[in-house]
């Protein structure tokens, strides 16, 4: 879709609906017409397309034409305020049924909006009138909390909205609920419209194989932070966020609150302005940190998945995945939270430090099938490719600046499997191809280097590479549990270190002819 030149004068007053919500609203209220009373519909939008102010302009014409109420459904106590304030702008008058409400005036109001477990204990004790709510509104329809709830409306028309139609739990699809999906404006044409900044990605490869998946068919806490807690892996966040984000304003996403708060300290020290924001800060706490985020301009704030939904901060300008997440919904909404476009910005970074970009594809690539997700999520998610298939393919390739300090060799790149192949074939030890591993680095830390000392420096900028090849040879042997692999590139850099101080001179003298004073 490209809009004309008066829609996207529209589009900036932001005085009306867009085409593309007219449009939607138009589809879902021609279902409406059309079907059972009791039919279950589901509307898919990206984060930031309008889906609440698409079903408040749907609340708005429903109660205009019918004599029965709305219940607006969420699952957070942020994003219940957000869709009242919101349906207010529309004219809608509306009660937020919290735990503390009073419900003797229930009523003189046609819409409520409820939080899903305080809702679900009203109407256990019975203390909110159900019986003539005609429409019921599922805000991020994708979280199974609500399924719970769809007994007490058996005689409404349910419309669920989320960006993306997969089921947070694997064991209860979305198509089990819903009768017929719509599928509504994809992400390509909200950027081409300048409805969406557009996605500037960086991928740095990561080992994942340590980690492990919890009941909940994602990654568990426990596994994530032994992984994203170490050295070398916060050395490599410390290096995307200076080599891509520095002066940004960031948004850091991390699995365990131990790992966001190792995440602060390492920035604090390094002298960044950083915040940390979990979900045991109290109200005031949470509004101060976010007041500071929204007024520093280059401020970082790192978090635990409570800012993946109900916030909303157009000022940012990337997005670091400090995590692995197998929750193509979670990827969504965090990558989402740097799409809103802001003044000049048109573009937003986002950094991966979780494979999760081989896993689940670019963000905005156009390449989900929302509709066959929907009928077939088993299909997909079959389809998805592991931990250890991705890391196959990785090849790593050294970045340009540590490139530069191994300018004088012609070829720094070393593979693991064809001399692991070739030793076998030569009925060799595995263990000379780690040996011969060690000679290649050592011979380019000292061709790079005056003295000793200087090919020693150099070796610390090898930590990723020989990350890399550890984790391959470990694939050839077929042994990588976590204490192995950690036991290996320690020793690995021991020997390392000890190859460069017993041979510097001879290594040296064969390149270069003579023995440096």
């Amino acid at each position: 879709m490209t809009l004309s030149t008066s829609e996207l004068e529209e589009r900036k007053t932001g005085k009306d609906l867009y085409s593309y919500q007219k449009g939607a609203i138009n589809k879902i209220f021609e279902c409406f017409d059309n079907a059972p009373d009791d039919y279950h519909l589901l509307y898919q939008l990206p984060t930031g397309g309008g889906k609440t102010v698409i079903f408040s302009e749907i609340v708005r014409q429903y109660l205009k034409n019918h004599n029965k109420r709305v219940l607006v459904m969420t699952h957070r106590i942020e994003l219940c305020k957000q869709t009242s304030t919101m349906l207010t702008e529309f004219g809608v008058m509306n009660k937020v049924v919290d735990s503390k409400a009073k419900l003797d005036d229930q009523n003189d109001y046609q819409c409520f909006v409820a939080m899903v477990e305080t809702l679900n204990n009203r109407l256990k004790d019975d203390k909110l009138d159900i019986s003539d709510i005609g429409l019921v509104i599922i805000d991020e329809a994708h979280y199974n909390s609500f399924t719970k709830l769809f007994k007490f409306f058996d005689k409404s028309f349910v419309l669920g909205v989320t960006a993306t139609p997969l089921s947070s739990n694997i064991e209860l699809p979305m198509t089990d609920n819903y009768n017929e999906l719509i599928v509504g404006e994809s992400i390509e044409s909200l950027i081409e419209n300048k409805f969406l900044s557009r996605a500037e990605m960086f991928s740095y490869n990561v080992g994942l194989t340590s980690l492990v998946v919890g009941a909940n068919g994602d990654y568990t806490v426990k596994s994530s932070e032994d992984l994203y807690t170490n050295n070398e892996m916060l050395s490599k966040l410390m290096d995307a966020y200076q080599e891509r984000c520095k002066g940004k304003k960031t948004l850091i996403f991390n699995n365990g609150i131990n790992t966001s708060l190792y995440v602060y300290d390492l920035f604090r020290t390094a002298g960044y302005p950083i915040a940390h924001l979990d979900n045991t800060a109290s109200k005031k706490e949470r509004a101060a940190i976010l007041k500071w985020f929204k007024e520093t301009p280059d401020a970082i704030l790192t978090s635990v998945s409570i800012l993946t939904t109900g916030f909303d901060e157009p000022s940012v300008e990337a997005i670091i995945l400090n995590r692995a997440t197998k929750s193509l919904t979670l990827y969504y909404q965090m990558i989402g939270r740097g799409s809103r476009i802001y003044k000049d910005k048109d573009t937003f970074d986002v950094i991966d430090l979780g494979n999760n970009f081989h896993r689940f594809g670019p963000w905005g690539s156009g390449n989900l099938d929302w509709q066959r997700i929907f009928k077939s999520p088993n299909y997909y998610l079959d389809g998805l490719l592991n931990d250890e298939d991705i890391e196959a393919n990785f090849k790593y390739v050294m970045p340009d600046d540590i490139r530069s300090e191994f300018a004088k060799s012609e070829d720094v790149y070393f593979d693991i499997n064809k001399t692991y192949i070739q030793a076998i074939r030569n009925g060799e030890s595995s263990k000379v191809v780690l040996k011969r591993s060690i000679e290649q680095h050592g011979k380019i830390c000292i061709e790079n280097s005056e003295d000793m000392f200087d090919a020693l420096l150099l070796m610390k900028l090898l930590d990723d590479d020989i990350d890399y090849r550890i984790h391959r040879y470990s694939k050839c042997i077929s042994k990588s549990t976590h204490n192995f692999l950690t036991w290996l590139k320690d020793d690995y850099k021991k020997k390392l270190r000890s190859y460069i101080r017993e041979n510097f001179d001879t290594v040296f003298e064969s390149i270069y002819g003579y023995i440096p004073e």
